[in-house]
């Protein structure tokens, strides 16, 4: 089948209930008839342009847009699962328990903060983007103020 199709099945997947993992979504895709590696999967996911938090993956715009409206604030986040902030150059390495990182770097990025340009969240770490290294520096002082 198709790459389109394929996709389109993912929308669909997506539309209908959560999908966690890759894995999952490459099951239900088998269900479906298609059939798709992990490194098909990973393409197909950054072509829809889906992001992933702790509802699953979404589409940015339908069902991220109610996730990220109904996150507590960025400052209770930060108080409550960050555990560390180091700069190195316009960079923050930002620390936050276990499996916390998603739902504070997406905290993060809804403060649109001008020293930000962007953020990638792992498992328990966040990398910020900054501008440059007084940007850095100065986020991560508004940062560590929230941890106090």
């Amino acid at each position: 089948m198709s790459k389109l199709a394929r996709q389109q099945a993912i929308l669909n997947l997506l539309d209908e209930d959560s999908v966690f993992s890759q894995e999952e979504l490459q099951k239900l895709l088998h269900k479906r008839g298609f059939e798709a590696g992990q490194a098909t999967l990973s393409r197909d996911i950054r072509e829809l342009g889906l992001v992933k938090s702790s509802n699953g993956y979404s589409v940015p715009g339908r069902e991220v847009a109610a996730f990220e409206s109904d996150l507590p604030s960025v400052s209770r986040l930060v108080r409550e699962f960050v555990t560390s902030v180091r700069a190195a150059e316009n960079l923050l390495v930002t620390k936050t328990s276990t499996g916390s990182a998603q739902p504070v770097a997406a905290a993060l990025d809804e403060e649109n903060w001008p020293e930000a340009i962007g953020t990638i969240a792992g498992d328990d770490t966040i990398l910020i983007v900054c501008q440059d290294r007084r940007a850095a520096g100065r986020l991560a002082d508004r940062i560590q103020g929230m941890l106090a």
